[in-house]
C-alpha cells in the first residue's frame, strides 16, 4: 500500500483547502451531563465537603492575601502541581508559584488558561475527584491544536508483563465493602467496567474468590486505610489506583455510590461505574488525559455518568498493549464526532476531529 502514499499526501492537503463539512469546534468546559442546576447549586454551596471553602478564593488573582489560601496550595501540592514549601508551610500569599501553578492546572484540565482564580477554575477544583495527582499529564504551553496525543502514563510507562493475550484476575475485598449495594451488583458493575476495557486490548480478566492471590484486588475503604493516600470523607477524593503491577483499587466507602439514579436520589451521589472504569485504566497503567469526556480525565460531577472509552483512552491503553483485532475503530470515531459536533460553533473552520480523521487514514495506508 506504500504506492498509495503520493496520493494520500495530495488528498490531505487538498483537504486542507476546501470548505469544511463540519462547523468548527468551540472547546467545551468539561462539564458533564446530569449535573442540572439544582444540583450544581447544592454542590457548590456545600462547605462542608473537604474543598468547598474555595468558594471563597473565586476571582483572587496574583497579590491577593486571604486567609487559607495555604490550604489551595496544599491541594495543588497533592496532585502534583506545587512543590511544598522549603521551609515552614505555605503561605496566604498569592504569590507567582500560585500563578504559575494554576496556569498550569487551567492547560492540563483544559479550561481557560488565565492564571487567576476565575469561576471555571474554582468549580473545577471542588469538584470531586480520583486521588491519583496530574504530574504525569502533558502541560506543554504549546496549542492543544497540535498536539496528537494528550493520554499520560505513569514514570517509565509500566506495564503488567505477562504474556499476550494475557489474562488477569480479580477479586473483591470480603471485609472492605459497603452493604447497601447489593455484592451482586457491584460483581456486575465492575465486570461491564473491565469488559470495556478488553474490548480494546488483548486482555482479558477473570474474577476469582481468593483476594489475596488476585492480580487486582478491590475495595472501599475508609479515612486512613494503610497505604499512605488516606480518603477525606464525601466527595473531595473518589478513589485510587496504583500503577502495574500493584494491583490495588480503592474506593471511598463514604461515597454515597450508586447503580442506579433512579434507585439512588441522594443530590451526591457518585455513579460506581464511572469510577471503576477511571480506575482500570489506573491499573493497566494510565495516567491522567487532558481530554474532558476521555474515562481518564480526573474530575467526575455528583450524579454523572461517564463510561465509555473515547479515542484517546483507547490509543493510550493500546500503546501499552496493542490492539485487540476485533475491535474496531468505527463507532467509536462516530460517538466523538457527536461530542465534537455538540460544541461546534459558527464558521467555516475545519474541526479538529475532521483532521484527526484523514490522519489516522493516513496511518493505516502507511503501515497496513
Amino acid at each position: 500500500m506504500h504506492f498509495l502514499l503520493p496520493f494520500s499526501l495530495f488528498f490531505f492537503i487538498l483537504l486542507l483547502q476546501l470548505p469544511s463539512a463540519f462547523p468548527a469546534r468551540t472547546f467545551p468546559q468539561p462539564t458533564i451531563p446530569n449535573f442540572d442546576a439544582t444540583t450544581a447549586s447544592a454542590f457548590n454551596s456545600t462547605t462542608s465537603t473537604p474543598w468547598g471553602n474555595f468558594a471563597k478564593f473565586a476571582n483572587l488573582e496574583k497579590g491577593s492575601h486571604v486567609t487559607g489560601i495555604c490550604d489551595l496550595k496544599t491541594y495543588l501540592n497533592h496532585f502534583g502541581y506545587l512543590p511544598a514549601p522549603a521551609p515552614g508551610n505555605f503561605s496566604d500569599d498569592f504569590d507567582s508559584d500560585l500563578e504559575s501553578a494554576i496556569l498550569t492546572y487551567q492547560r492540563n484540565l483544559g479550561i481557560p488558561v488565565t492564571g487567576k482564580l476565575d469561576n471555571d477554575t474554582i468549580d473545577l477544583i471542588m469538584a470531586p475527584r480520583c486521588g491519583l495527582g496530574d504530574s504525569h499529564m502533558h502541560n506543554s504551553t504549546a496549542s492543544r491544536l497540535h498536539q496528537t496525543r494528550r493520554y499520560a502514563f505513569f514514570n517509565g510507562e509500566p506495564r503488567w508483563s505477562q504474556s499476550s493475550p494475557m489474562t488477569l484476575t480479580y477479586s473483591f475485598s470480603p471485609d472492605d465493602t459497603i452493604a447497601y449495594i447489593s455484592q451482586e451488583d457491584i460483581r456486575a458493575v465492575f465486570a461491564r467496567a473491565f469488559s470495556r476495557w478488553s474490548e480494546v486490548i488483548l486482555v482479558n480478566f477473570t474474577e476469582i474468590q481468593n483476594y489475596r492471590m488476585a492480580d487486582i484486588r478491590i475495595g472501599f475503604h475508609s479515612g486512613d486505610h494503610g497505604d499512605g493516600e488516606p480518603f477525606d470523607g464525601e466527595l473531595g477524593v473518589l478513589a485510587h489506583a496504583f500503577s502495574p503491577e500493584n494491583g490495588r483499587l480503592h474506593l471511598d466507602a463514604a461515597e454515597t455510590w450508586a447503580v442506579d439514579f433512579q434507585r439512588e436520589r441522594s443530590r451526591v451521589a457518585i455513579d460506581l461505574e464511572s469510577v471503576a472504569t477511571h480506575e482500570i485504566g489506573h491499573v493497566l497503567g494510565l495516567a491522567h488525559s487532558s481530554v474532558s469526556d476521555a474515562i481518564m480525565y480526573p474530575s467526575l460531577r455528583p450524579r454523572s455518568r461517564k463510561v465509555d472509552l473515547r479515542v484517546d483512552d483507547v490509543q493510550g491503553v493500546q500503546a501499552l498493549y496493542g490492539s485487540n483485532p476485533n475491535f474496531n475503530y468505527g463507532s467509536l470515531l462516530e460517538s466523538d464526532q457527536e461530542t465534537f459536533n455538540s460544541g461546534a460553533g459558527d464558521g467555516g473552520r475545519r474541526t479538529v476531529f475532521g483532521l484527526w480523521i484523514v490522519v489516522f487514514t493516513l496511518t493505516q495506508l502507511i503501515y497496513f
